[in-house]
């Protein structure tokens, strides 16, 4: 089959790769000069989700307050985002956020062996490394904890709970004073770097063929008819003066992973996707003094708030805006940049002090989508033509490989290896 593919992220060179793999001829549409160049640039590095930085269950949100839950929500939302925080709300309880993660559970099993049968098969090399310390502030926030560390024994998951001395013990950059509640860490977690991974499987693709890329094309619209799909292509930037004229590619299928941007690709055909968009921010610091910077990731679990190595720099994530849905183009307000950027940096004090040079720090700021059920949208919308791998949320960028196995199961037709009740709460077409 011929398959259209729209995005050039994570999700989209990922989707790529396993249509390739399943033998269909794909091309895939990015807006950008070159792939990884939206919300993939400016990820946190963590490989794959833990209970304790899934975006959604009893830490998350907590009382609509920023310290507690890692986002900061605009005032004046209307109806439908305070909808949408309630949903969220609704995941709090800890069955109800068991039941979410065991349904997410298999997506992290299938997209972690898509990315070490891609490792050894090419011989990747993209600054992997492991060690993750998941760090946790008062006993408000420990109490709250205790449903994902029940996963992770549910789940077998490796993993060490280490009481603060423990912990200052184990990394020496973390202050002692003030004190904190305790920590998780897992030895064999993983980050690394997903723009890099992205580019290499890209050229990993334009070494086997079967993969068109069409960079710095604008998708402005998808078709979908009884025989075929098709995406309407603005027409470039430099071309405009000469042609108005709307450039059509049409296949037997088209994969939306466009991000942020899936929202509004698939508005015209009637289909309301379940997210809202969340405006992400990103410090990325030259070091300060190198004997302060921790050896391993460190996350402030209830913030979500990362701070990796990245090369010579280090990178802060973290900070979330939730806004509403039609302000998806707008620009933020500087106050709420300046109150996210001011979350990173204070994680960045706090937990690893005279690490970074903040007043030389690079921000970073992009778009990701978030369900209100906390686990992305995968499969096919509206049509057996159409098909969604997006909203994998900003924690765990590996996520998208296993969405993408999926769907080039369901393209080819062969019976997916994830559970049926899985696939049917990753379903886009869920309210």
């Amino acid at each position: 089959m011929d398959v259209i593919v729209i995005g050039g992220g994570i999700a989209g060179v990922a989707t790529a790769y396993q249509l390739r793999a399943a033998g269909h001829r794909v091309c895939v549409v990015e807006r950008h000069a070159t792939v990884a160049q939206g919300a993939t640039y400016g990820h946190s590095g963590i490989v794959l989700p833990t209970p304790l930085d899934v975006w959604f269950g009893p830490t998350f949100l907590r009382n609509g307050r920023q310290s507690s839950g890692g986002v900061i929500c605009k005032t004046g939302f209307t109806g439908q985002a305070r909808a949408f925080v309630k949903r969220l709300a609704t995941l709090h309880g800890s069955e109800a956020f068991e039941a979410r993660y065991a349904l997410l559970r298999p997506l992290i099993e299938s997209a972690q062996s898509v990315l070490e049968d891609a490792e050894g098969r090419f011989q990747l090399e993209y600054e992997q490394r492991e060690g993750l310390l998941y760090l946790v502030r008062g006993s408000d926030e420990w109490s709250l904890t205790q449903p994902a560390l029940e996963l992770l024994r549910r789940f077998e998951t490796p993993h060490h709970v280490l009481t603060p001395h423990e912990c200052v013990a184990a990394e020496h950059t973390i202050p002692a004073d003030p004190p904190f509640a305790g920590a998780v860490r897992f030895d064999q977690g993983r980050v690394a770097n997903c723009p890099l991974f992205v580019k290499q499987l890209k050229q990993v693709l334009d070494t086997l063929g079967g993969v068109q890329f069409q960079t710095g094309r604008e998708v402005s619209a998808v078709r979908i008819e009884s025989q075929r799909a098709a995406v309407e292509l603005a027409p470039r930037p430099d071309d405009a003066s000469r042609t108005r004229e709307v450039e059509v590619i049409s296949a037997d299928a088209v994969v939306v992973a466009a991000g942020a941007q899936t929202v509004n690709l698939l508005a015209p055909l009637g289909i309301k996707l379940p997210v809202y968009p969340l405006r992400m921010h990103t410090l990325n610091s030259p070091v300060a003094h190198e004997e302060c910077v921790p050896h391993s990731t460190l996350i402030d679990a209830a913030r979500r708030i990362a701070i990796t190595r990245m090369n010579h720099r280090l990178r802060i994530s973290g900070g979330a805006v939730l806004q509403h849905a039609k302000q998806l183009d707008e620009p933020l307000p500087e106050s709420l940049t300046e109150e996210a950027l001011a979350l990173l940096g204070e994680a960045s004090r706090d937990w690893a002090p005279g690490a970074a040079r903040i007043s030389a720090a690079l921000a970073w700021e992009g778009m990701k989508l978030l369900s209100a059920d906390g686990l992305p949208l995968v499969g096919s919308v509206g049509n057996p033509r159409l098909y969604v791998n997006a909203a994998h949320g900003p924690a765990g960028w590996a996520l998208a490989l296993g969405s993408a196995r999926l769907i080039a199961q369901q393209i080819s037709n062969t019976r997916p290896d994830l559970p049926a009740e899985t696939i049917e709460a990753l379903w886009p077409g869920r309210s």
